[in-house]
């Protein structure tokens, strides 16, 4: 029987249907004409989202993926639309964001002639990508874009590109797909190592203060149940990377809270005090671990991941466990012994407490003064049940808002970990709304942050997308002047910021709003916030000296932690 003729671009949106994709984020342009225009005739199948910047479509396309589960889709042009999705797609590599970005191209015959928009997209995004492929034939896009989504979503995920010329998109093929599920040069699940699986087991059971880290590893597998049946079984208590938090509700009696810079006094202490460390799912980020010469020196290091090349990266492990966390971690459990590690656990309760003596009640209860990040981060949090997903920009409203907001359930945090991108923030916001619909969003930013990517709001009134935007505002880049306070003399270069008015701004987008610089006005705002059902933008006017504490200096230590009341260091 003689196939169906159809044009590229219709083989595209066919793939994508296929491949399960309902939503897009992009931003048209002279290549990718073909694309869009056959994209309206599939409007009832793909809802395309048009974002105002493509950063703003890669970033979009990772909150959705991250709250979702599936991956993210962006739409460009060529040339400039092109290049301004590398931000987006090296954020996503950093970070394991399932991604996949789709770029109109010159025609085939134009390639190399530095033609109008041309730009050679696969040399610029193959280090920051999983894979990067330019279509030149019709022939290749069903292959190229199932093997794209197959790459994308398996072993450990990331972003790839697919570099579309525009002779492809107008050209016809007799269209057929098929379903990529199998690369030979590319085994995304190890097998996993019964004489590891059993060795990591024996550490756990004769461990008498073991501790675990999870990373975001342990949501990307969804193996947020069979690690909590580890923890349980064992008596296990855990701290969380950033990427890792809501894997483990924050009320439950074994999260002991986040590890690293900003992280928990107990956490990081401990870190130093176990005789097993456990981390599933994480890579030992600096952040993290501070300086490895004094990282759990005294540990056995058992290290459940998905990635070979992560296994003693950075800190030498005495048992890897390669393979699916899902998988691997219940196989562990299964030769676990039931235990109690009390005097353990028991063991964080003064660091716990000193930590809430020093830092907690001073940032969540101040006695009077300016409004505080952290008290307007755990106000919000308690005035959605601390059930809502929360996502930061970068900086002290990440910090504070990681910190103080709360989780009942997974996938509830979205930010940028590995690369720090400031601006990232709204944008995922947008793509955090439309791949959790039913959930609310909480955008925590700073005024610097959100001034990268302020365009967006346009987004947000084209959709009416019920984000609820928060901007921590104090009239600096607050965490470069924390920088600058603590190891730079107090030398604020370049940091203090005359900003304009964000509720006004707000408004000419359609988006309601309020400023808050006293706590009557801030808990009238969030109450105002949370019953409107669309989008609402708060501005609360916080401390302009504002710190976050605790802090383990840059090269430092995970134990020499700063809590706010030593002497500050002079550069």
């Amino acid at each position: 029987m003689e196939k169906e003729k159809i044009t590229g671009s219709e083989a595209l949106l066919r793939t994508l249907i296929a491949e399960g994709v309902e939503y897009i984020f992009g931003y048209p342009g002279g290549q990718a004409i073909p694309l869009y225009d056959c994209l309206y005739d599939y409007e009832d199948k793909i809802k395309h989202i048009l974002v105002r910047h493509e950063q703003g479509a890669t970033h979009a396309a990772q909150g959705y993926a991250r709250v979702s589960g599936k991956v993210g889709v962006a739409l460009v042009t060529s040339g400039p639309g092109a290049t301004n999705t590398i931000t987006g797609i090296a954020d996503a590599m950093m970070d394991s964001t399932p991604m996949v970005v789709i770029a109109g191209q010159v025609p085939s015959p134009l390639l190399g002639t530095d033609a109008f928009q041309e730009i050679d997209v696969i040399g610029i995004t193959q280090p920051i990508t999983k894979w990067a492929y330019q279509v030149r034939k019709p022939e290749e896009i069903a292959w190229a874009v199932s093997r794209a989504f197959y790459i994308a979503s398996t072993g450990r995920p990331g972003p790839v590109v697919i570099d579309f010329a525009k002779d492809a998109q107008v050209g016809w093929v007799e269209y057929e797909y098929k379903k990529v599920d199998f690369i030979c040069s590319y085994q995304p699940v190890p097998e996993i190592s019964s004489a590891s699986v059993a060795e990591a087991a024996g550490l756990i059971n004769r461990a008498k203060k073991p501790f675990a880290l999870i990373g975001q590893g342990v949501i990307l597998g969804n193996a947020e149940k069979e690690v909590r049946e580890l923890l349980e079984k064992a008596d296990i208590p855990a701290g969380s990377t950033v990427l890792g938090l809501s894997a483990l509700p924050s009320g439950h009696p074994l999260n002991k809270g986040m590890l690293g810079m900003h992280g928990n006094v107990g956490p990081n202490r401990k870190t130093n005090e176990c005789d097993v460390l456990i981390a599933i799912g994480m890579r030992f980020d600096d952040r993290v671990t501070g300086d490895l010469k004094s990282y759990a020196r005294q540990a056995k290091i058992i290290h459940f991941d998905i990635d070979l090349s992560e296994i003693g990266k950075n800190v030498p492990v005495d048992v890897p466990v390669l393979g699916d966390a899902k998988e691997t971690v219940a196989a562990v459990t299964k030769l676990v012994e039931e235990a109690r590690h009390t005097e353990w656990i028991q063991s964080f309760e003064p660091h716990e407490r000193e930590e809430n003596t020093k830092v907690i009640e001073k940032e969540l209860a101040p006695a009077d003064g300016p409004l505080k990040m952290g008290e307007v981060v755990r106000k919000v949090s308690e005035a959605v049940n601390d059930d809502a997903v929360l996502v930061t920009d970068v900086g002290q409203n990440q910090m504070m808002g990681v910190r103080y907001f709360r989780y009942k359930q997974t996938r509830s945090v979205v930010t940028s970990g590995g690369l720090g991108t400031m601006g990232y923030g709204l944008p995922a916001a947008i793509g955090a709304k439309v791949g959790a619909p039913r959930r609310t969003v909480c955008f925590f930013t700073g005024d610097g942050g959100l001034q990268m990517t302020i365009q967006e709001l346009g987004t947000v009134m084209q959709e009416n997308l019920a984000v609820k935007i928060i901007v921590l505002n104090n009239n600096f880049l607050g965490m470069v002047r924390q920088w600058q306070e603590l190891f730079f003399r107090k030398r604020y270069s370049a940091t203090e910021m005359k900003n304009p008015d964000f509720v006004g701004i707000g408004r000419a987008y359609g988006i309601p709003g309020k400023a808050a610089s006293t706590r009557e006005e801030l808990d009238e705002a969030i109450r105002e916030m949370i019953a409107a059902d669309g989008p609402y933008l708060l501005v609360a006017n916080v401390e302009e000296s504002g710190m976050v504490y605790p802090m383990v200096p840059a090269g430092g230590a995970i134990t020499d932690i700063l809590m706010g009341d030593e002497t500050k260091k002079e550069d």
